[in-house]
């Protein structure tokens, strides 16, 4: 779910559309059960280079707790990269949850920032990407349609096993099966 078509000229929309993905799957990541916002940024970062896979080709990380000091307060960025395709910045948004409206509100509070303060006059206008846990699509939609900014938001899957039918489950090699596979053909 994004609002690229209207917010962007029509090649950099299209291509921005196919940087998005939903779901992305981040199963290399041992998080416990009721994973906290921190922990996940911490375990993207400790994983740059499968999040950087995942993510797709374009995107050079930045930084992460990128801070924005505006009015006297500082803000932010869970997560600030380059895509050298779109020639633009990339904000991403954790969240730990389902989404909430209020959550393109910030990120388009980002976005303006960013442009004014870090986008070169030769960059395209910088992106939103909110990674929730969940998101209803309706939702969305209504909080992204008459902003002005390109968002995208697109949910994410730390535990893709769990969310296969049932009668997947049992077919398929558990870890200590596989890592048996493994031995038995190194010797």
């Amino acid at each position: 779910m994004t609002n690229f078509e209207t917010t962007l000229p029509k090649p950099q929309s299209d291509l921005a559309h196919q940087t998005l993905k939903d779901p992305y799957c981040f199963d290399f990541l041992t998080l416990r059960k009721d994973f906290e916002e921190k922990e996940l940024e911490q375990g993207l970062i400790d994983h740059i280079q499968k999040f950087l896979l995942e993510l797709g080709v374009g995107f050079a990380f930045v930084a992460r707790q990128y801070n924005l000091q505006i009015d006297n307060k500082d803000y932010f960025l869970d997560l600030l990269f380059y895509h050298v395709k779109l020639r633009c910045y990339c904000v991403i948004e954790l969240k730990t949850t389902e989404f909430k409206p209020e959550y393109a509100g910030k990120m388009n509070f980002y976005l303006s920032a960013v442009d004014d303060l870090l986008r070169h006059s030769d960059d395209n206008p910088t992106i939103g990407m909110i990674l929730c846990k969940s998101k209803g699509n309706f939702t969305v939609e209504y909080a992204l349609r008459d902003l002005k900014k390109p968002i995208g938001v697109s949910g994410y899957e730390t535990k893709i096993i769990e969310r296969l039918p049932k009668n997947f489950k049992g077919s398929l090699p558990s870890i200590k099966e596989i890592e048996a596979e493994f031995e038995n053909k190194s010797s």
